[in-house]
This record gives structure tokens, C-alpha cells and sequence, in this order.
């Protein structure tokens, strides 16, 4: 069985070799890595668009910030440590979120694509060491799912099929939300005028601090976002 999975590992790579001959430079800082393209920056984070194409590495890389992370688009993967044989072939789920303390343990390693379709991920790092600045408060209300809830942020996960609704909920901290799977909804705040907006597949949008928000599904499709909230 370990001589079978041997064999399929090196022939994925062979496959993917001829786009890696620009790849055996030394390590870059992530911001500078093949197919990882800064997006969005201000005081309290970064956004890194993540899309490396079928047959295409990332070449070697460093993360050294915390780093928090939302799967758009999911493919096959090889992970490699500099010095080291790739790793085991696997797939992240859509919708897939995790978080790193990079910042305690930097890594640095290369993502090969080894599957059909293109990797694509929302990352979104954090310059800052210190929290404590911010206190998310809580969504126990229809619609919302915690993810994640660390020393850095909280996360929830939005889903709403058409024509569903989620609760009221309060902006207690800056965050980001994060589209996994789009469509077209109606945010309601309270004394402003209902705003349509049609969201996109790895569309990301920065969320200010304060003001109550009511979220509907006004399209034909499932719909699927990821928000967070700084701590």
C-alpha cells in the first residue's frame, strides 16, 4: 500500500514538473509567493487572493503572521517542506476555514496542484501580535454557526436558502466576510434604506465596527459566506 501511494505521488509530481522549473529558488515572504496576489491591506489585516492553477506550484514560501483562511474553490494538493519528499495528496472541503498562530511557529513549504481544477483561497493575515482591542459579541441567532473562536477572532459561518432570512445581529468588532457560495440578498440596518447586493464566489468585503444588520436571501441559490470579527 505505501509503495502504491509512493508511485502515485511521484507520478502527480512528474506531471507537474515542467511548471515547476522557475520554482527551486530560495523561500519568499507568502505576500510574494507565485499566484498569492495582495488585495486588500489596512492597519488591522491583510487579504491575499490564493489561485494557483491545475499543474501549477506556489514555489517555496514563508508564513510567519497569523494567518486566518477561508476554501472557495477546492482541488488536489501536494504540500512540500523544503529538504523533505512532497507530502501526501489531499482535498480540503469547500468552505473549509482554519486558522494558524504562524506567529509562534513560522513555516515555510510549497502548495503543487496536482488535481483539474484551480486552488483557491481567501487568506487573510494579521500583522498584530496584541488582541484584547476589540469584543465580538455573540450570533445565537437563525442562519449563523460559529467556526472558530480564538485569543485573535471569532468566525461564523452564513448559510441561507432562498428566501430565508437570519437574525438580528450586532457588529461588535471590525471583520471581513467572505462569499463561498454567492447570490443575491438584502441587508437591512437600522435607519438606512434595504440594500440589495449580488455576492460572488471569493468575493470578500471589509465590516466596520457598530450598527445592527438583518441579512435575506432574495435569489434562486444556495448561499454560503464566512464572517469574522477581531478580538
Amino acid at each position: 500500500m505505501q509503495r502504491q501511494l509512493k508511485i502515485l505521488i511521484l507520478c502527480a509530481i512528474g506531471a507537474v514538473q515542467p511548471a515547476l522549473a522557475d520554482d527551486d529558488g530560495p523561500p519568499v515572504p507568502l505576500e510574494k509567493s507565485a499566484y498569492h496576489v495582495p488585495v486588500f491591506s489596512n492597519a488591522l489585516l491583510n487579504v491575499l487572493r490564493v489561485s494557483v492553477p491545475p499543474k501549477r506550484s506556489s514555489g517555496y514560501h514563508t508564513h510567519s503572521l497569523d494567518q486566518f483562511r477561508v476554501l472557495v474553490e477546492e482541488a488536489d494538493l501536494i504540500g512540500q517542506v523544503p529538504g523533505r519528499p512532497p507530502g501526501v495528496p489531499y482535498r480540503d472541503p469547500l468552505g473549509t476555514v482554519t486558522y494558524t498562530a504562524y506567529s509562534k511557529n513560522p513555516v515555510t513549504h510549497r502548495l503543487i496542484n496536482i488535481g483539474s481544477t484551480a486552488f483557491h483561497n481567501i487568506v487573510i493575515t494579521l500583522p498584530e501580535t496584541q488582541s484584547g482591542r476589540f469584543a465580538p459579541g455573540p450570533r445565537e441567532v437563525i442562519g449563523y454557526t460559529q467556526v472558530l473562536d480564538n485569543e485573535r477572532l471569532r468566525a461564523w459561518r452564513l448559510v441561507l436558502e432562498p428566501g430565508q432570512s437570519a437574525g438580528l445581529i450586532s457588529q461588535q468588532a471590525p471583520g471581513m466576510r467572505v462569499i463561498v457560495q454567492g447570490g443575491e440578498i438584502v441587508e437591512s440596518v437600522a435607519g438606512e434604506a434595504d440594500r440589495g447586493m449580488l455576492l460572488r464566489l471569493g468575493d470578500f468585503y471589509w465590516q466596520e465596527l457598530g450598527g445592527k444588520r438583518v441579512v435575506r436571501n432574495i435569489g434562486t441559490s444556495h448561499l454560503e459566506a464566512v464572517e469574522l470579527e477581531l478580538k
